[in-house]
């Protein structure tokens, strides 16, 4: 499915009421031991987060594991069975709190028959104090696409298109949920660029991708989910060191199961034409397997990478 952006509503006098500007709050939401069920199905459980001004922040999970859910709580979509939910000091389904969110979701589609500068001018109009239509297509890099149809533009123009729509209120909150889904690397690294870009203006950004690297790259901070709880927070590199070993990555000819009963190793698997381990002590490994292959070739040796500990912290399963 492809992504839409959050549109605000009118308050109760028709007029947006501004909480206080975002240079002057730190913590920009929060969530504060929510519990959110769907029938018999607990999808949060007493979970608690916290944005702040500036912060790209990567919340990751197996499918399932409440990401969904915690982002439309903050978007105020729904409503917790328990629990607190605050965005810029306010109910999120205010309307003075909406007109200071953006979002990409994948939740709906937007109409294909509309012109890329249409669905522009349509969603400013949604908003009392909207960015400049040119400064909205400069952000998301849409120069020279403003006259085609949404339906006639690629995969990774739409999700531009999609990402300049989330922009078009200048947003203090932005949410993003996979957002280079279907882009090339060229355009992937460029959205990456302007993810920093908002970052360092003070935009609150957060991301849930299934590409690793991208968090690793753009998240200032991870909180990784599994099951409605949070597992593990911290930086990158801090949820890197909680997953202790290294990996190590060679052509040999070794037999598999015999590498699996080498001291401290922990996995075995075949990539390609190499075999990648996992190894609590990486140096004894090697040691005793170039003593018994002469030929081996190739060798990379890594620390763990967010990759391994994701799977690790939520006991392999998959995004």
């Amino acid at each position: 499915m492809t992504a839409t952006a959050v549109v605000p509503g009118p308050d109760q006098t028709g007029q947006a009421a501004w909480p206080a500007p975002i240079s002057q709050v730190r913590t920009v939401a929060r969530l504060v031991d929510v519990t959110k069920r769907y029938g018999a199905v607990t999808a949060l459980d007493r979970f608690s987060l916290e944005l702040h001004a500036g912060e790209v922040v990567a919340l990751l999970g197996p499918n399932g594991a409440g990401k969904t859910t915690a982002v439309r709580l903050l978007l105020g979509l729904i409503a917790p069975a328990a629990g607190t939910v605050r965005v810029l000091g306010r109910d999120p389904r205010d309307s003075d709190a909406r007109t200071r969110i953006g979002a990409m979701l994948q939740i709906s589609r937007v109409p294909e028959m509309l012109r890329v500068r249409e669905h522009i001018d349509l969603f400013r109009s949604y908003y009392p104090q909207p960015l400049p239509a040119a400064e909205v297509v400069r952000l998301a890099r849409l120069e020279g696409i403003e006259g085609k149809l949404f339906g006639e533009l690629s995969g990774g123009q739409k999700q531009r298109t999609l990402f300049a729509l989330a922009l078009c209120g200048n947003p203090d909150l932005i949410f993003l949920d996979e957002p280079t889904v279907g882009m090339d690397i060229e355009s992937r690294r460029a959205m990456w660029e302007q993810i920093r870009t908002l970052s360092a203006a003070g935009k609150t950004i957060l991301l849930t991708t299934h590409y690793l690297e991208e968090a690793d790259l753009l998240a200032s901070r991870v909180v990784v989910i599994n099951k409605g709880r949070t597992v593990c927070e911290g930086t990158p590199a801090e949820i890197r060191h909680r997953v202790s070993g290294r990996r190590i990555r060679c052509v040999t000819q070794l037999d598999l199961d015999w590498l699996r009963t080498l001291p401290s190793v922990s996995a075995v698997e075949r990539d390609r034409d190499a075999v990648v381990i996992q190894a609590e002590q990486a140096e004894p490994v090697v040691r005793e397997m170039l003593n018994r292959d002469l030929k081996l070739s190739g060798l990379e040796i890594a620390s763990a990478g967010l990759e391994e500990a994701f799977l690790a912290l939520t006991g392999g399963d998959s995004q």
